[in-house]
């Protein structure tokens, strides 16, 4: 049994795609992986065949390693609910809430779920994968820490930093984080990667041989940029980072509305890898009145969000639009924010409150969360999602639309991961744009979503072979 811990020198450095590509990578070498995430803290979440919910990018490094997603891939999951407050999934289930003050020393037990996560799949695989979270080198978070170091050194598993050179200093943020490290975990360190290097790589190399120097830590390799792979970042700092891909004449502008306390941006990925669509985040009025289509996505404080949009001006623009008759969409939180009235006695305790009054549904949050993988069909295709809410909604009036309601051009439904389908997506697209007059069609010669997943991780497996020692990083595990 063998493991390997790939860190980051900073939040969105890479190390969730990074993993999901050593998955990849290491399975198509015939043996047999499983990825691990102790603690994912992020409000971008999936939930499995067993009706588990976890971290959405462990579910995409399960798929990678060609294994079925559960939740002792990420056995504690938090999700942040306010600044100080986050929501507790443990081994995929509710289990109440951590308060800031309680993040380091008020977390035993789930430091010991986690441990007895790792040791069940390090008794059944050839290799673990696993993630850290953040910074390892948060000094001020170590005495608590299962997630990094500390699950490092309990089943001593060395460790891979991966720094983002993009964003600048990763020579500085390398040797930063070797130096500032206790002797034991300094111990741990097995040498860094550099990730999203654009450039000649002569240029960076007299650098690379003096970190090396300096710290005696080996470059693994240089992974470049690669503009293919973007899907499915559980980090909020990756969200709206859509490319624009070449598509059909008659672009449709959608617009993202950016939520603070956002949840599953993921849902956007679909309609972004679609040839001819135009997909950006805003929190601007000007963006609601012009794009072809809004969406409000999921949001894990609906009513906060939803004082958000009012003191923004969004919420007046989303009423002039409806009453324009010009296309919304409402996912999840979004959808309840549409709705007539919001009675929340759980997520906020702030009890009834009207919502925006757009579609004819009422909604009451419940303590019981809904975990579940539902399925149906619009028009005769069939969709399959996934459910993640405390907010029960009651429609009043509208025509039914995937468990939710539309009425006139705007659309509300409680279910993730609809437009991930390939047939219903294009067949509700297509309809959008004769709605609003637009020459678009979908490119039937294009991948589907599944597909354009697929084709990412092989990149992703690709761009590890070519450019990182991958005998080295498994020579390491051994």
């Amino acid at each position: 049994m063998a493991g390997l811990l790939v860190a980051g020198t900073s939040s969105d450095a890479g190390k969730s795609l990074v993993a999901a590509g050593l998955c990849r990578a290491f399975a198509r070498r015939g043996l047999r992986v499983a990825p691990f995430k102790a603690q994912n803290m992020s409000n971008n979440s999936m939930v499995c065949a067993d009706g588990s919910e976890i971290g959405r990018a462990q579910y995409l490094q399960a798929l990678a390693a060609g294994v079925e997603p559960s939740s002792v891939h990420n056995p504690v999951l938090l999700k942040p609910g306010t600044d100080r407050r986050s929501f507790i999934v443990l081994r995929g289930q509710p289990a109440g809430t951590l308060e800031a003050g309680e993040y380091v020393g008020g977390r035993t037990r789930l430091a010991e779920a986690a441990f007895a996560a790792y040791a069940e799949l390090d008794a059944s695989y050839d290799l673990v994968v696993a993630e850290g979270a953040g910074s390892p080198a948060e000094i001020n978070l170590r005495a608590g820490d299962y997630v990094n170091f500390g699950l490092a050194r309990r089943f001593g598993l060395p460790v891979v930093l991966v720094g983002d050179i993009d964003r600048g200093g990763v020579l500085a943020s390398v040797y930063g984080h070797w130096a500032i490290v206790d002797d034991a975990d300094r111990a741990t360190l097995a040498g860094y990667l550099v990730n999203k290097f654009r450039g000649d790589q002569s240029v960076l190399d007299p650098g690379l041989e003096e970190l090396t120097a300096r710290t005696g830590l080996p470059c693994f390799g240089v992974l470049p940029w690669l503009d293919q792979v973007w899907l499915d970042s559980e980090d909020a700092l990756a969200f709206a980072k859509w490319p624009r891909l070449p598509g059909r004449a008659g672009t449709l502008r959608v617009a993202a509305i950016r939520f603070p306390r956002i949840s599953n941006a993921t849902d956007l990925d679909a309609l972004a890898a679609e040839p001819g669509l135009d997909v950006f985040a805003t929190a601007t009025p000007a963006d609601i009145e012009s794009a072809d289509l809004v969406v409000l996505p999921g949001s894990r404080s609906t009513l906060a969000d939803l004082d958000w949009l009012r003191r923004l001006g969004l919420a007046d623009a989303l009423a002039r639009r409806a009453a324009a008759g010009r296309p919304i969409l409402g996912i999840c939180g979004g959808y309840q924010m549409l709705a007539e009235v919001i009675d929340d006695p759980v997520e906020s305790a702030r009890g009834t409150e009207p919502g925006l009054g757009l579609l004819p549904v009422r909604v009451r949050f419940s303590p019981e969360k809904v975990l579940g993988r539902p399925r149906g069909s619009w028009r005769g295709h069939e969709v399959v999602g996934y459910e993640i809410h405390h907010g029960v909604v009651e429609p009043t009036g509208g025509e039914p639309f995937l468990d939710g309601v539309r009425l006139g051009n705007t659309w509300g439904t409680i279910w993730h991961g609809a437009f991930e389908n390939d047939a219903f997506r294009r067949a509700w697209l297509t309809e959008l744009a004769a709605t609003v007059g637009s020459s678009w069609t979908p490119a039937e010669d294009q991948p589907g979503f599944a597909e354009r997943r697929t084709q990412m991780l092989d990149v992703l497996a690709d761009a590890l072979e070519e450019h990182v020692d991958l005998d080295a990083l498994l020579a390491l595990t051994r």
